[in-house]
C-alpha cells in the first residue's frame, strides 16, 4: 500500500482511468462487432445503419486517448470497405 499522499493520488487516478478506458474499449468492442454481424448476415441497411453508428464512437475513444488516431482511422476505413463489398 501507497504511503505518501502523491501515491496514493495516483492509484486513484489510475483507478479512474483504467474504468474509463475499459468503458469505452468495451463499447468501442460492441459497435465493431454489429458491424461485423450485420455484414456477415448480408443485411446492406443494417450494415450502414451500424456503421454510422460506430464511427463516432471510434472518433470519440481516439480523442479520449483510449486509442491512437492512427487505429481508429484504420478501423473506420477497414469497416467502411467492408459494407461496400455489399453493394
Amino acid at each position: 500500500m501507497a504511503h505518501h499522499k502523491s501515491a496514493i493520488k495516483r492509484i486513484k487516478q489510475n483507478a479512474k482511468r483504467n474504468a474509463r478506458n475499459r468503458h469505452v474499449t468495451s463499447t468501442l468492442k460492441t459497435y465493431i462487432k454489429r458491424v461485423r454481424e450485420a455484414v456477415e448476415a448480408k443485411d446492406k441497411e443494417a450494415a450502414t445503419a451500424a456503421l454510422k453508428a460506430a464511427i463516432p464512437v471510434i472518433d470519440a475513444s481516439a480523442s479520449k486517448g483510449v486509442i491512437h488516431t492512427s487505429n481508429a482511422s484504420r478501423n473506420v476505413s477497414r469497416l467502411t470497405k467492408l459494407v461496400n463489398t455489399l453493394g
